[in-house]
């Protein structure tokens, strides 16, 4: 790969990322105000229609940069030998999940059928953050 091409598909790769995550951190914390808003008595209306289309944006964002993460590992070598870049891989792959998870939490809240407390929804809002930090350690580290 070509260094113009390196540099151009990893800034791509980080940015994706990052919005990414954006969508990772904020997909709850919209579930946080829904519950609040429910309990108040107000409309959720605008809330589940943000909830929607933030997954529909932070899939897009993932799927590009997995695709160009991808695209990198495999033409730099890394699959082979690369402990950090499996286990990086593994967290991801929690990152895809804990999406969906979150995303059905959202679907459950428009059936009326979400049974979590706003404070659980805190919580669980802020576990991203404790494996977006061992990610970047890895990604920096390289340590295994």
């Amino acid at each position: 790969m070509s260094g113009q091409f390196y540099l151009w598909t990893k800034t791509i790769h980080l940015v994706m990322v990052m919005a990414w995550m954006v969508s990772i951190f904020y997909l709850p914390r919209i579930l946080v105000h829904i519950v609040e808003a429910n309990a108040a008595g107000q409309n959720t209306d605008r809330l589940f229609i943000m909830a929607r289309k933030l997954f529909k944006f932070g899939n897009i964002m993932s799927l590009i940069a997995i695709a160009t993460g991808l695209w990198i590992g495999n033409s730099m070598g890394f699959f082979s030998g690369q402990g950090w870049l499996h286990a990086k891989t593994f967290l991801v792959i929690i990152f895809l999940g804990y999406n969906h998870v979150t995303f059905g939490l959202v679907k459950k809240a428009e059936k009326g059928e979400l049974t979590w407390s706003s404070g659980a929804l805190r919580w669980f809002n802020e576990l991203p953050i404790l494996l977006v930090v061992v990610v970047v350690y890895l990604v920096l580290a390289k340590p295994i």
